[in-house]
């Protein structure tokens, strides 16, 4: 029976901890170990925790005197990790039932794969929404890990969700840490490390459900839309500047990459400025002439054609971006 290691980081989330922990615990065909990271709450999270570790033995608790982030408790999980295989799942969302025995399967049956990716369920207000997912057995398909990193830079968008990231111990241990420097997009820069270390599997089945609510930490962050184009852009910079420099085609891709997160700016200032927030729309327009200069003549439709939803999601776009159009032509 395959092992697997989950490190399951924790800050004020104690009315969610035990659904995401026991999640884990619940998963068959696997021998497990799970890692409680307490980054001195000040809730009842560390109680919650030490109530999880005496109920179930497979259940260890580090608790730090003062909220180290994060990251830091990514790489303690990191440095902890001794199984043949290692998931961090946030504290807040949940593994779906034969999340691990289906990835272990996968990736025992292909030595070569060095993670895992799946579905992500959207648990808001009581409900799930699925979306383009299924719980259904989808079976998987491998890809180089080199072939990852160009579709991640033809559309540079993070398009792995982390909760379903499945990974090989040895893998993760070979690319080391996630870097302290990349505070909000560390993890768009650790798949696009893992994938060049070997092939990356994913499965349109649902592998993790990831909760949506007002605490979660993303919120701030998200509400600054042009920071989330920098930060992006950040962490391509790192890794082309480290593991990715040793690819033959490094600086095609990153300009690539760099061309990509114009073109998004564009789209997302079109729909900023239909929506009426113009400083965010001004910003986002200027942030795409910086990165692609012909965006302000001649719109990237292409980047339509490459979205994951080209006709709900691009559609709303265009819809936006003809009643921009209406409204300047009616003044």
């Amino acid at each position: 029976m395959a092992d697997v290691d989950v490190v399951v980081p924790c800050y004020n989330y104690d009315q969610f901890l035990t659904d995401s922990v026991s999640s884990v615990l619940d998963q068959k065909g696997v021998d497990l170990r799970v890692l409680i990271i307490d980054n001195a709450s000040e809730d009842q999270s560390l109680a919650v925790a030490r109530r999880l570790a005496a109920s179930d033995p497979r259940v260890e608790i580090i608790a730090h005197a003062e909220n180290r982030g994060a990251t830091f408790s990514y790489n303690e999980g990191i440095d902890w990790a001794q199984s043949r295989y290692f998931l961090i799942l946030d504290a807040d969302d949940m593994l779906a039932p034969g999340a691990l025995a289906r990835a272990v399967a996968l990736m025992d049956a292909e030595p070569g794969v060095s993670f895992t990716r799946g579905g992500e369920a959207r648990l808001e207000n009581g409900q799930i929404a699925i979306h383009d997912f299924t719980y259904e057995e989808t079976g998987w398909q491998v890809i180089e890990g080199r072939e990852l990193i160009a579709q991640i830079c033809r559309t540079p968008v993070n398009i792995v969700g982390a909760n379903t990231v499945i990974r090989r111990t040895a893998a993760q241990k070979q690319v080391g840490h996630y870097r302290a420097t990349l505070r909000y997009t560390d993890d768009l820069e650790m798949w696009l490390r893992l994938a060049t270390v070997g092939k990356v599997a994913g499965t349109r089945t649902v592998q993790a459900i990831r909760r949506y609510h007002d605490q979660r930490g993303s919120v701030f962050y998200q509400s600054f839309q042009v920071r989330d184009f920098i930060e992006r852009e950040r962490a391509f910079a790192s890794f082309f500047a480290h593991e990715g420099s040793a690819l033959p085609n490094a600086a095609s891709l990153m300009a690539m990459a760099r061309r990509g997160l114009g073109e998004h700016a564009y789209w997302s200032g079109v729909a900023h400025l239909a929506r009426g927030q113009l400083s965010t729309g001004r910003e986002l327009f200027a942030m795409s002439h910086e990165r692609r200069r012909l965006a302000m003549h001649l719109p990237p439709i292409g980047w339509l054609t490459r979205m994951d939803h080209p006709f709900g999601r691009a559609g709303k776009i265009l819809n936006d971006a003809m009643s921009v159009c209406i409204a300047a032509f009616m003044r």
